[in-house]
């Protein structure tokens, strides 16, 4: 069974995926798509086959092609389930899934790539840009804080001393403010998780540098 990611190195959601599989120890082949060459290959006629939103990261295995990083890590989960990467209370589940949302629909989305892109043709300023991004960095970092400073089971990871779902999108998310400097100083309790998951295996093979097309 080939199973392949399509990826960039630099695609937080991506990075997502890449944690998980190492997480599970499952092998893998990346088919690197890079968003920026060509016009951005994501928009060619052969990947647009694969997930006609043009985005990343989509994993094939044989004739099963998955987009959206959150269905492709639920999906892993369920057909991989050990090492889980979920707790196994209902509540907490939903809590976990309720961290890793804050980054997919309300981090993320405003500072991906379009998003960039758009705001390069409408403000010449960098520095406009990046206020936006760090704007939502903060709005979003601050709640996901609060969560964590309410919730009793953190430890080294976001919940307990197990690495999971929350962590999975909590870090690429921290590794991308960290290259567009803000400062995450005011979050000691992110700080700390991804210092810890910055020294685990999974997430140091998963990291952009480490990638087959790292520029």
């Amino acid at each position: 069974m080939a199973i392949i990611l399509y990826s960039y190195f630099r695609s937080s959601a991506a990075f997502r995926v890449r944690i998980a599989l190492n997480i599970k120890a499952i092998d893998y082949q990346i088919r690197p798509i890079h968003l920026l060459k060509n016009g951005g290959q994501q928009h060619q006629p052969e990947y647009l086959q694969l997930n006609p939103q043009g985005l990343l990261p989509v994993l094939a295995i044989d004739d099963l092609i998955i987009s959206q990083s959150s269905a492709i890590i639920e999906y892993l989960e369920q057909i991989y389930p050990s090492p889980a990467m979920l707790p196994e209370l209902a509540i907490d589940k939903a809590y976990v899934r309720s961290l890793a949302q804050i980054i997919a629909c309300d981090i993320h989305p405003l500072n991906n790539l379009r998003v960039q892109e758009y705001l390069q043709k409408k403000w010449d300023n960098e520095d406009d840009k990046q206020l936006w991004y760090h704007h939502w960095i903060q709005q979003g970092f601050s709640a996901f804080e609060q969560r964590l400073e309410e919730n009793d089971n953190n430890g080294l990871f976001c919940f307990s001393n197990i690495p999971g779902i929350a962590d999975a999108f909590l870090i690429p998310q921290v590794y991308n403010a960290l290259r567009y400097s803000c400062n995450i100083q005011p979050y000691p309790l992110i700080k700390g998780i991804y210092d810890n998951c910055m020294q685990q295996i999974a997430f140091v093979n998963a990291a952009p540098e480490n990638q087959p097309d790292a520029e």
